[in-house]
Protein backbone atom coordinates (compact mmCIF):
# COMPACT_ATOMS: atom_id res chain seq x y z
CA UNK A 1 0.00 0.00 0.00
CA UNK A 2 1.37 3.70 -0.77
CA UNK A 3 2.58 5.41 2.64
CA UNK A 4 0.56 8.34 3.87
CA UNK A 5 -0.27 10.13 6.91
CA UNK A 6 -2.59 10.61 9.19
CA UNK A 7 -4.23 14.25 9.28
CA UNK A 8 -5.91 16.69 6.86
CA UNK A 9 -4.76 16.76 3.13
CA UNK A 10 -6.13 19.67 1.19
CA UNK A 11 -7.45 18.07 -2.31
CA UNK A 12 -9.54 21.23 -3.61
CA UNK A 13 -10.22 24.50 -2.62
CA UNK A 14 -11.91 24.47 0.62
CA UNK A 15 -11.48 20.82 0.21
CA UNK A 16 -9.55 18.83 2.80
CA UNK A 17 -9.67 15.08 3.13
CA UNK A 18 -8.80 13.51 6.90
CA UNK A 19 -6.84 10.30 6.19
CA UNK A 20 -6.14 7.52 8.60
CA UNK A 21 -3.31 5.35 8.13
CA UNK A 22 -3.47 2.73 7.74
CA UNK A 23 -6.99 1.97 6.22
CA UNK A 24 -7.13 -0.95 7.87
CA UNK A 25 -10.27 -2.06 10.33
CA UNK A 26 -11.90 1.14 11.51
CA UNK A 27 -9.54 3.23 10.35
CA UNK A 28 -11.42 5.16 7.90
CA UNK A 29 -11.44 8.47 6.32
CA UNK A 30 -13.78 11.78 6.15
CA UNK A 31 -13.34 14.96 4.94
CA UNK A 32 -14.65 18.60 5.04
CA UNK A 33 -16.16 21.28 2.35
CA UNK A 34 -15.66 24.67 4.21
CA UNK A 35 -17.40 27.42 3.12
CA UNK A 36 -17.68 31.06 4.19
CA UNK A 37 -20.12 30.44 6.76
CA UNK A 38 -20.66 26.76 7.12
CA UNK A 39 -18.79 23.80 6.41
CA UNK A 40 -20.60 20.63 5.33
CA UNK A 41 -18.39 17.02 6.99
CA UNK A 42 -18.26 13.83 5.30
CA UNK A 43 -18.26 10.98 7.89
CA UNK A 44 -17.16 11.08 11.59
CA UNK A 45 -15.02 8.01 12.83
CA UNK A 46 -14.71 5.09 14.92
CA UNK A 47 -15.46 6.26 18.15
CA UNK A 48 -15.47 9.43 20.52
CA UNK A 49 -11.55 9.95 20.91
CA UNK A 50 -10.76 9.53 17.17
CA UNK A 51 -13.52 12.27 15.65
CA UNK A 52 -12.29 14.73 18.33
CA UNK A 53 -9.01 14.28 16.95
CA UNK A 54 -10.28 15.09 13.85
CA UNK A 55 -12.72 17.78 14.94
CA UNK A 56 -9.77 19.46 16.83
CA UNK A 57 -7.96 19.03 13.31
CA UNK A 58 -10.19 21.08 11.31
CA UNK A 59 -10.83 23.45 13.51
CA UNK A 60 -9.08 26.43 12.30
CA UNK A 61 -10.95 25.82 9.26
CA UNK A 62 -14.54 25.44 10.59
CA UNK A 63 -14.13 28.21 13.75
CA UNK A 64 -15.36 30.87 11.28
CA UNK A 65 -17.77 28.34 8.81
CA UNK A 66 -18.59 25.88 11.83
CA UNK A 67 -20.12 22.75 10.30
CA UNK A 68 -23.98 22.93 9.35
CA UNK A 69 -23.98 19.30 7.89
CA UNK A 70 -22.84 16.33 8.39
CA UNK A 71 -23.04 13.49 5.69
CA UNK A 72 -22.60 10.13 6.23
CA UNK A 73 -21.50 7.78 2.89
CA UNK A 74 -23.35 4.40 5.09
CA UNK A 75 -23.68 3.18 8.42
CA UNK A 76 -20.59 1.19 9.47
CA UNK A 77 -19.72 2.39 12.57
CA UNK A 78 -16.26 3.98 11.37
CA UNK A 79 -17.96 6.23 9.16
CA UNK A 80 -20.93 7.83 11.80
CA UNK A 81 -19.97 6.40 15.75
CA UNK A 82 -18.81 9.84 15.86
CA UNK A 83 -22.16 11.80 15.01
CA UNK A 84 -22.85 12.56 18.43
CA UNK A 85 -19.96 15.06 19.01
CA UNK A 86 -21.48 17.42 15.58
CA UNK A 87 -24.99 16.81 15.76
CA UNK A 88 -27.41 19.03 17.20
CA UNK A 89 -29.62 22.35 17.38
CA UNK A 90 -28.81 23.82 13.60
CA UNK A 91 -27.01 20.65 12.49
CA UNK A 92 -28.23 18.60 9.67
CA UNK A 93 -27.25 14.84 9.79
CA UNK A 94 -27.60 13.82 6.50
CA UNK A 95 -27.73 9.58 4.92
CA UNK A 96 -29.25 7.51 2.51
CA UNK A 97 -32.96 6.33 3.68
CA UNK A 98 -31.33 2.85 3.40
CA UNK A 99 -28.04 4.31 5.68
CA UNK A 100 -30.56 5.61 8.42
CA UNK A 101 -32.40 1.99 8.71
CA UNK A 102 -29.41 0.22 8.98
CA UNK A 103 -27.79 2.28 11.80
CA UNK A 104 -29.71 0.83 14.25
CA UNK A 105 -28.74 -2.49 13.53
CA UNK A 106 -25.39 -2.89 15.03
CA UNK A 107 -24.77 -0.17 17.77
CA UNK A 108 -21.85 0.65 19.75
CA UNK A 109 -23.13 -1.41 22.62
CA UNK A 110 -23.06 -4.37 20.49
CA UNK A 111 -19.56 -3.67 19.40
CA UNK A 112 -18.58 -3.23 23.18
CA UNK A 113 -19.60 -6.62 24.02
CA UNK A 114 -18.03 -8.29 21.22
CA UNK A 115 -14.64 -6.50 21.85
CA UNK A 116 -15.18 -7.47 25.49
CA UNK A 117 -17.56 -10.19 26.52
CA UNK A 118 -16.01 -12.80 24.57
CA UNK A 119 -14.31 -15.84 26.06
CA UNK A 120 -10.55 -16.38 24.96
CA UNK A 121 -10.52 -18.19 21.59
CA UNK A 122 -9.90 -17.45 17.82
CA UNK A 123 -13.02 -15.36 17.57
CA UNK A 124 -12.02 -13.13 20.44
CA UNK A 125 -8.31 -13.11 19.34
CA UNK A 126 -9.87 -12.03 16.01
CA UNK A 127 -11.51 -9.28 17.03
CA UNK A 128 -8.96 -7.69 19.45
CA UNK A 129 -6.89 -7.78 16.03
CA UNK A 130 -9.55 -5.87 14.14
CA UNK A 131 -11.15 -3.45 16.65
CA UNK A 132 -8.56 -3.71 19.82
CA UNK A 133 -7.40 -0.01 18.78
CA UNK A 134 -11.43 1.47 19.18
CA UNK A 135 -13.16 2.50 22.55
CA UNK A 136 -16.93 2.04 22.13
CA UNK A 137 -18.22 3.28 25.54
CA UNK A 138 -20.12 6.08 25.22
CA UNK A 139 -21.61 6.09 22.00
CA UNK A 140 -24.98 7.20 21.16
CA UNK A 141 -25.88 7.68 17.54
CA UNK A 142 -28.40 10.59 16.76
CA UNK A 143 -30.99 10.04 14.55
CA UNK A 144 -30.37 11.24 11.32
CA UNK A 145 -32.44 14.41 10.37
CA UNK A 146 -32.82 13.66 6.44
CA UNK A 147 -33.13 10.80 4.37
CA UNK A 148 -32.99 10.25 0.42
CA UNK A 149 -33.28 7.21 -2.23
CA UNK A 150 -31.49 8.58 -5.26
CA UNK A 151 -30.12 11.82 -5.46
CA UNK A 152 -29.98 14.80 -3.39
CA UNK A 153 -27.32 18.16 -4.16
CA UNK A 154 -26.48 20.37 -0.92
CA UNK A 155 -25.02 23.78 -1.19
CA UNK A 156 -21.91 24.89 0.94
CA UNK A 157 -21.90 28.61 0.11
CA UNK A 158 -23.02 28.33 -3.52
CA UNK A 159 -20.38 25.32 -3.97
CA UNK A 160 -22.48 21.98 -4.76
CA UNK A 161 -21.67 18.83 -3.42
CA UNK A 162 -23.69 15.98 -5.18
CA UNK A 163 -24.95 13.29 -3.44
CA UNK A 164 -25.64 10.14 -4.76
CA UNK A 165 -27.22 6.46 -3.30
CA UNK A 166 -25.32 3.43 -5.16
CA UNK A 167 -26.06 1.07 -3.12
CA UNK A 168 -27.28 -1.64 -2.19
CA UNK A 169 -22.74 -2.60 -2.38
CA UNK A 170 -20.62 -2.62 0.60
CA UNK A 171 -24.00 -2.04 2.47
CA UNK A 172 -27.25 -1.60 1.97
CA UNK A 173 -27.10 2.43 1.34
CA UNK A 174 -23.95 3.41 -0.09
CA UNK A 175 -23.55 7.24 -0.63
CA UNK A 176 -21.11 8.74 -2.88
CA UNK A 177 -20.53 12.38 -2.38
CA UNK A 178 -19.21 14.46 -5.33
CA UNK A 179 -17.74 17.63 -6.30
CA UNK A 180 -18.37 18.45 -9.44
CA UNK A 181 -16.53 21.78 -9.92
CA UNK A 182 -13.56 20.72 -7.86
CA UNK A 183 -13.64 17.09 -9.33
CA UNK A 184 -13.34 15.91 -5.76
CA UNK A 185 -15.37 12.56 -4.94
CA UNK A 186 -15.46 10.92 -1.38
CA UNK A 187 -16.06 7.64 -2.28
CA UNK A 188 -17.13 5.47 1.45
CA UNK A 189 -16.48 2.26 1.39
CA UNK A 190 -17.04 1.53 -2.10
CA UNK A 191 -13.59 2.20 -2.39
CA UNK A 192 -10.91 0.30 -0.12
CA UNK A 193 -7.52 1.14 -1.71
CA UNK A 194 -4.65 -1.71 -0.58
CA UNK A 195 -7.08 -3.45 1.09
CA UNK A 196 -9.43 -6.15 0.81
CA UNK A 197 -13.31 -5.19 0.12
CA UNK A 198 -15.71 -6.67 2.05
CA UNK A 199 -19.27 -6.90 0.59
CA UNK A 200 -22.18 -7.30 3.69
CA UNK A 201 -24.89 -6.57 1.47
CA UNK A 202 -24.33 -6.51 -2.19
CA UNK A 203 -25.08 -7.31 -5.55
CA UNK A 204 -21.73 -7.30 -6.49
CA UNK A 205 -22.79 -6.00 -10.13
CA UNK A 206 -24.37 -2.95 -8.41
CA UNK A 207 -20.94 -2.53 -6.74
CA UNK A 208 -19.02 -3.02 -9.66
CA UNK A 209 -21.97 -0.45 -11.59
CA UNK A 210 -20.87 2.10 -8.71
CA UNK A 211 -17.10 2.14 -9.55
CA UNK A 212 -18.45 2.17 -13.14
CA UNK A 213 -20.17 5.28 -12.26
CA UNK A 214 -17.38 6.84 -10.81
CA UNK A 215 -14.99 6.27 -13.68
CA UNK A 216 -17.44 8.22 -15.70
CA UNK A 217 -17.09 10.94 -13.75
CA UNK A 218 -13.33 11.27 -13.59
CA UNK A 219 -12.64 12.72 -10.42
CA UNK A 220 -9.43 14.08 -10.35
CA UNK A 221 -9.03 13.25 -6.88
CA UNK A 222 -11.01 10.82 -4.70
CA UNK A 223 -10.91 10.33 -1.07
CA UNK A 224 -11.47 6.48 -0.57
CA UNK A 225 -13.36 5.52 2.42
CA UNK A 226 -10.37 3.43 3.75
CA UNK A 227 -7.03 3.76 2.25
CA UNK A 228 -4.64 6.72 0.41
CA UNK A 229 -6.27 9.45 -2.08
CA UNK A 230 -6.65 7.92 -5.46
CA UNK A 231 -7.95 8.09 -9.11
CA UNK A 232 -9.77 6.59 -11.63
CA UNK A 233 -6.51 3.88 -11.95
CA UNK A 234 -7.71 2.97 -8.46
CA UNK A 235 -11.20 2.96 -8.77
CA UNK A 236 -10.49 0.62 -11.99
CA UNK A 237 -8.26 -1.51 -9.71
CA UNK A 238 -11.31 -2.26 -7.29
CA UNK A 239 -13.18 -2.87 -10.07
CA UNK A 240 -11.42 -5.62 -11.57
CA UNK A 241 -11.18 -7.25 -8.01
CA UNK A 242 -14.58 -7.43 -7.65
CA UNK A 243 -15.15 -8.78 -11.25
CA UNK A 244 -12.40 -11.31 -10.09
CA UNK A 245 -14.66 -12.53 -7.48
CA UNK A 246 -17.88 -12.59 -8.94
CA UNK A 247 -16.57 -14.27 -12.12
CA UNK A 248 -14.78 -17.01 -9.79
CA UNK A 249 -17.98 -17.23 -7.71
CA UNK A 250 -19.83 -17.92 -10.72
CA UNK A 251 -17.40 -20.50 -11.39
CA UNK A 252 -17.22 -22.31 -8.30
CA UNK A 253 -21.47 -21.97 -7.69
CA UNK A 254 -21.46 -24.03 -11.34
CA UNK A 255 -19.36 -26.35 -10.23
CA UNK A 256 -21.38 -26.98 -7.12
CA UNK A 257 -19.14 -25.80 -4.89
CA UNK A 258 -19.92 -24.77 -1.28
CA UNK A 259 -19.41 -21.31 -0.58
CA UNK A 260 -16.80 -21.50 1.96
CA UNK A 261 -14.68 -24.07 -0.14
CA UNK A 262 -15.41 -21.27 -2.86
CA UNK A 263 -13.95 -18.38 -0.81
CA UNK A 264 -10.93 -20.80 0.33
CA UNK A 265 -9.72 -21.28 -3.62
CA UNK A 266 -10.30 -18.15 -4.68
CA UNK A 267 -8.23 -16.82 -1.70
CA UNK A 268 -5.50 -19.45 -3.55
CA UNK A 269 -6.04 -18.24 -6.67
CA UNK A 270 -5.27 -14.41 -5.29
CA UNK A 271 -2.39 -15.19 -4.85
CA UNK A 272 -1.62 -14.90 -8.34
CA UNK A 273 -2.84 -11.84 -8.94
CA UNK A 274 -2.11 -8.16 -8.50
CA UNK A 275 -4.32 -8.26 -5.24
CA UNK A 276 -2.35 -10.60 -3.32
CA UNK A 277 -0.28 -8.11 -1.28
CA UNK A 278 -3.68 -6.22 -0.10
CA UNK A 279 -4.66 -6.25 3.79
CA UNK A 280 -7.39 -7.91 5.61
CA UNK A 281 -7.51 -11.25 3.10
CA UNK A 282 -10.12 -12.89 4.99
CA UNK A 283 -12.56 -10.33 3.71
CA UNK A 284 -13.53 -12.35 0.81
CA UNK A 285 -14.89 -15.43 2.63
CA UNK A 286 -18.26 -12.58 3.75
CA UNK A 287 -17.89 -11.15 -0.03
CA UNK A 288 -18.30 -14.88 -1.45
CA UNK A 289 -21.07 -15.75 0.96
CA UNK A 290 -23.41 -12.92 0.03
CA UNK A 291 -22.75 -13.07 -3.57
CA UNK A 292 -23.83 -16.39 -2.88
CA UNK A 293 -27.04 -15.27 -2.70
CA UNK A 294 -27.50 -13.36 -5.80
CA UNK A 295 -26.79 -17.56 -7.87
CA UNK A 296 -29.68 -18.84 -5.43
CA UNK A 297 -31.98 -16.68 -3.53
CA UNK A 298 -32.71 -19.64 -0.97
CA UNK A 299 -29.28 -19.71 0.27
CA UNK A 300 -28.74 -18.19 3.68
CA UNK A 301 -25.68 -16.93 4.53
CA UNK A 302 -24.43 -16.47 7.99
CA UNK A 303 -25.52 -13.69 10.20
CA UNK A 304 -23.12 -11.04 11.27
CA UNK A 305 -21.21 -13.20 14.66
CA UNK A 306 -21.14 -15.91 12.27
CA UNK A 307 -19.84 -13.67 9.47
CA UNK A 308 -17.34 -12.57 11.82
CA UNK A 309 -16.21 -16.50 13.34
CA UNK A 310 -15.47 -17.07 9.59
CA UNK A 311 -12.93 -14.50 9.21
CA UNK A 312 -11.48 -15.20 12.34
CA UNK A 313 -11.13 -18.70 11.48
CA UNK A 314 -9.67 -18.02 8.08
CA UNK A 315 -7.17 -15.27 9.92
CA UNK A 316 -6.65 -17.78 12.57
CA UNK A 317 -5.07 -20.15 9.60
CA UNK A 318 -2.90 -17.56 8.03
CA UNK A 319 -0.81 -17.32 11.63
Amino acid sequence: MTSYEQGLVEVGDGVHAYLQPDGTWGWSNAGVVVGTERSLLVDTLFDLALTRRMLDAMAALTAPAPIATVVNTHANGDHCYGNQLVAGPGVEVVASGAASREMDEVPPATMAMLQHGLPDGELATYLHHAFGAFSFDGIEVPPVTTTFDDELTLEVDGRRVQLRTVGPAHTGGDVIAWLPEERVLFAGDILFIGGTPIMWAGPIFNWIAACELIEDLAPATIVPGHGPLTDVDGVREVADYLRFVRDGVEERFAAGLSPLDASRELDLAVNGTRFAGWTDRERLVVTVHNAWRALDPSYEAPDALGMLSLMADDFARRR
